[in-house]
C-alpha cells in the first residue's frame, strides 16, 4: 500500500505554497488507495515552536486533511537518530570535522558556476588521532558522512531520471552538528524508513537533496521510496518562491478569503488539475488528481 506524508518546519504559519504541498502529497497517496501522515520536522529548537506545530495541524485540520496514523515530533527522537547515527560510524562510514564555514568556503572546490554550491573537500576526513584531539580542545566537531565516488541515480516521479556523483557534486555531509542537533538529511531518512513511508511529494527545491538521502538508506540498508517533486510556486512580485513572509498567502489570511472546499479547488487549478478556480469537495478531488496534468514548470502566483 502507498504510504505518503507531509512533514512541516513549524516556524512560523503556514502559506500557500505549504498548502499547496500538502494537498497535493494528500491526493497523490489517496488516489492509489493509499494512506497519508503528518510529521512534525521541529529539529531547529530555535526556530519551530510547539505553538506553531499546533496551528500547523489546525490548520490541515481545516482543511481536512487529517493524519492516519499518529503525529510524531522529531524533536522527541535524538535517541532514534543516535542509535542510527552509531551504527553508521560502527561501520567507518562518518569522521568528525572541526572546519568553520569560512574555512570550508575558503578551502571548498571550485563552486559550481551556475549555483555557486561549495563542495566540502574532505579536509578532516585524513586528520590523524592526535590533530583531533588537539581540534577538539579548541571547538566541538560535526559528524560527516564519507560518500563514494560513484553516481546515485534515481528516477522521479514527475522530473525523470536524476543523476548525481556526491563526491564530486556535494562532498562527504554534516549529518550531526556541532552543537548536537541532527541534521535534517539523516533525521528524515530514519524517520520515512520508520513510518512506512513510500511515496514523497515535495517541491522541487529539495530535488538535489534526495540523492543524499538516497545515499543515507543504501547505507543504513533501508528500502528507498518512490520520490515525485513538484514546481514550486513563485511570487509575482518578487520572483522567490512564497514563503512565510509573503502577506496574503499565509493560512490566516487564505482561512478568511475561501472554504476548505475553495481552497483545494485554487490548489488544483493552480497545479492544472482543473480548469477553473473553484470549489471541489476532497474526496471528489481524490478522483481527479492526475500527475499528468500538473506542470513541471514553476507556478507564477500573483495576489
Amino acid at each position: 500500500m502507498t504510504r505518503g506524508r507531509f512533514a512541516p518546519s513549524p516556524s512560523g504559519r503556514m502559506h500557500l505554497g505549504n498548502i499547496y504541498s500538502a494537498v497535493l502529497s494528500y491526493l497523490s497517496a489517496k488516489s492509489r488507495g493509499g494512506e497519508w501522515i503528518i510529521r512534525i520536522e521541529d529539529l531547529d529548537r530555535q526556530r519551530c515552536k510547539r505553538v506553531y506545530a499546533d496551528q500547523v495541524i489546525d490548520d490541515l485540520t481545516w482543511l481536512g486533511l487529517v493524519s492516519d496514523d499518529e503525529i510524531i515530533y522529531q524533536s522527541d527522537r535524538d535517541g532514534i537518530y543516535q542509535r542510527e547515527l552509531d551504527r553508521l560510524k560502527s561501520c567507518g562510514l562518518t569522521y568528525e570535522c572541526f572546519c568553520k564555514r569560512a574555512d570550508i568556503i575558503a578551502a571548498a572546490r571550485a563552486p559550481h558556476e551556475s549555483d555557486g554550491k561549495v563542495v566540502y573537500n574532505g579536509r578532516c576526513r585524513t586528520l590523524t588521532d592526535a590533530e583531533r584531539e588537539t581540534k577538539r580542545r579548541e571547538r566541538e566537531p560535526s559528524t560527516r558522512i564519507i560518500v563514494d565516488d560513484k553516481e546515485v541515480c534515481f528516477t522521479d516521479g514527475h522530473y525523470g531520471e536524476q543523476r548525481c556523483n556526491l563526491s564530486r557534486d556535494c562532498g562527504d555531509f554534516i549529518v550531526q552538528r556541532a552543537d548536537g542537533n541532527f541534521a535534517y538529511q539523516i533525521a528524515v531518512v530514519v524517520d520515512d524508513a520508520m513510518q512506512g513511508v513510500s511515496e514523497i511529494v515535495r517541491g522541487r527545491d529539495l530535488l538535489d537533496s534526495t540523492h543524499q538521502q538516497i545515499y543515507l538508506y543504501e547505507k543504513l540498508g533501508y528500502p528507498t521510496p518512490q520520490f515525485s517533486h513538484l514546481p514550486l510556486l513563485m511570487s509575482g512580485e518578487t520572483g522567490h518562491r512564497l514563503a512565510k513572509r509573503d502577506q496574503g498567502t499565509d493560512m490566516g489570511y487564505l482561512r478568511e478569503k475561501y472554504t476548505p472546499e475553495g481552497l483545494i479547488g485554487h490548489v488544483l487549478c493552480l497545479a492544472g488539475v482543473i480548469d477553473r478556480d473553484e470549489e471541489i469537495k476532497r474526496t471528489d478531488a481524490v478522483s481527479v488528481f492526475n500527475w499528468d496534468s500538473i506542470s513541471k514548470n514553476d507556478i507564477v502566483v500573483r495576489y
